[in-house]
């Protein structure tokens, strides 16, 4: 008997009816339950997933399409409505306690702006590659190859990535952008959410109708890079995004501490004005376990940001930002993350592929076994001379 049968149950349930002229009627039904809801390890990719599109769900459509193939067999194999029960139970234990209503409550609040707020550059809400991106950065995508996409990026420290990606027309639309919106958000005194609990100012930009285009940019220009270099925290597998911007200098935040992303792979955008300081400081990528512990040398580094320069990291990549001393300087932000990578890393106990805390201990704990090997033997020869 398989593992996927062994977990299967089935359950009667047996219901009395009595009807008007006082027959009684006993029905038995039979429902299948699961006593462990687990993904599989090994992705199923002969399996064609199923779209989502037409359903009401708590989740994006496009999560759950990415995570069929992730499914046991037993599931895979039944209905569009078991799947989805079964995924969407998958994904709800890893909300905190109160999200699911939270999530209610932030769909409401979203929908009120959408209906109210005018944008000032429509074409900003379709992605139309020739209008955003660099040619360098365009042609690695579309020759889709490791060898095309090293040609343009750059990797200044360990798990850091760096390469030219907006145009500068794209770059002033998008801050024009972000303004009109702020100045709709003063004239109406409507109050918005923050980017996140560090940020007291900027702006979440999914929540005034960029979510469909960084829907897009996240599936089609960046999962191919990620892809390639993230394939550890689930680069291959990125089904969802928060996107924003943040604002730094004078009546700005000045500076941000030392965090990691809530996120699997961030990209980090500086879409300009003039500025001077704000510089991104790396420390290092730790797992949940390791991440107060100390820096060492090899993982320090500082980057100084440029305007329509991409910076790609792992969300568990310790940074922060300096202060910027002078002028305003505007990042557009997308947290990339992946529904699969979040359920199998909740069955690991270490992650050494990427933790280089995780990587020190193992590797330490590989010396402990060789040296009382090496003991061993040297005790073993000198007992056989004796």
């Amino acid at each position: 008997m398989s593992s996927d049968q062994r977990e299967a149950q089935q359950e009667t349930t047996t219901t009395t009816t009595v009807d008007g002229s006082g027959t009684t009627t006993m029905r038995a039904t039979t429902a299948t339950t699961f006593s462990s809801q687990r993904l599989r390890i090994n992705p199923n990719n002969e399996h064609r997933p199923e779209s989502y599109e037409d359903l009401k769900l708590d989740f994006p459509s496009a999560v759950y399409s990415s995570l069929e193939k992730y499914l046991p067999q037993h599931i895979l194999v039944s209905n569009r409505e078991e799947k989805v029960k079964f995924m969407t139970d998958i994904m709800l234990r890893h909300l905190p306690h109160g999200e699911r209503s939270r999530a209610h409550r932030h769909s409401v609040y979203r929908q009120k702006i959408i209906t109210n707020y005018q944008p000032l550059h429509k074409e900003l809400y379709t992605l139309a590659p020739q209008l955003c991106f660099v040619p360098s950065f365009l042609k690695a995508i579309n020759e889709n190859s490791e060898e095309s996409f090293r040609s343009i990026i750059s990797e200044p420290s360990p798990g850091v990535f760096v390469f030219d990606m907006l145009l500068p027309s794209f770059c002033e639309m998008m801050l024009a952008e972000v303004e009109n919106f702020e100045k709709w958000v003063g004239e109406t005194k409507f109050r918005i959410m923050r980017p996140n609990t560090m940020n007291k100012y900027g702006a979440v930009l999914d929540d005034f109708g960029l979510d469909s285009m960084l829907d897009k940019l996240m599936e089609s220009f960046i999962r191919p890079i990620t892809k390639v270099f993230f394939s550890d925290v689930g680069g291959a597998t990125l089904d969802s995004h928060h996107g924003f911007v943040v604002e730094y200098g004078k009546d700005r935040d000045l500076d941000l501490g030392f965090h990691v992303d809530d996120s699997e792979v961030t990209l980090n955008v500086c879409l300009g004005n003039q500025f001077v300081g704000g510089e991104l400081f790396f420390r290092g990528t730790r797992c949940e376990r390791h991440v107060n512990t100390t820096t060492k040398p090899d993982e320090i580094y500082d980057y100084c940001h440029v305007p329509g320069q991409a910076v790609l990291h792992r969300g568990r990549h310790r940074h922060g930002a300096r202060a910027t001393t002078s002028g305003h300087r505007v990042n557009m932000l997308l947290w990339c993350r992946s529904s699969v990578f979040r359920e199998l890393k909740s069955h690991q106990k270490e992650f050494s592929s990427w933790c280089g805390e995780c990587f020190c201990e193992k590797k330490e704990e590989k010396g402990r076994a060789l040296d009382a090997l090496r003991k061993k033997l040297v005790k073993a020869v000198r007992a056989a001379q004796a």
